[in-house]
Order: structure tokens, then sequence, then C-alpha cells
């Protein structure tokens, strides 16, 4: 029961994310809502009980690919 409920919190936590990833006219808090959204995927793939897929989606999409997007926002100019 309690994990059905975890289950759909983390579901609507991550279209929330999703939907605030498409819509968020900073580019900056589109990247923290895309790091949000891929973190809420993987608890949901270790309630799934896949944790290889649950670690790897938060080290590589929540982490390598998050800082990739982050210093390529900070080095380009804003007009």
């Amino acid at each position: 029961m309690i994990e059905d409920i975890l289950q759909l919190g983390l579901l609507v936590a991550t279209c929330i994310f999703g939907v605030l990833t498409i819509e968020s006219r900073d580019l900056l808090h589109t990247i923290i809502a895309l790091a949000a959204m891929s973190v809420s995927l993987g608890a949901l793939f270790w309630l799934l009980n896949a944790p290889y897929v649950a670690v790897f989606q938060i080290l590589i999409y929540a982490g390598a690919v998050i800082v990739l997007f982050i210093a390529a926002v900070m080095l380009t100019r804003r007009k």
C-alpha cells in the first residue's frame, strides 16, 4: 500500500518536472527541472526492482549529462 502511494507520488512528480522542463523560459531552470525529473525517474526504477537501471539513470542522466548542460549554458553568452 505504501509503495503504491510512493509510486503514484513519483509518477506525478516526474510528470510535473517534465512539464516544467518543457515550459520553462530560463535555461538553468530547465536544466534543474530535467535533473529532478531524472532523479524521480531513477527512484521509480528502484521501486520497480530495477536497481541497475536506477543507478545508471541517476549517475548518467542526472549526473553527467546535467553537468554537461550546465557547463554549456554557463559558457554561452546571453543577449
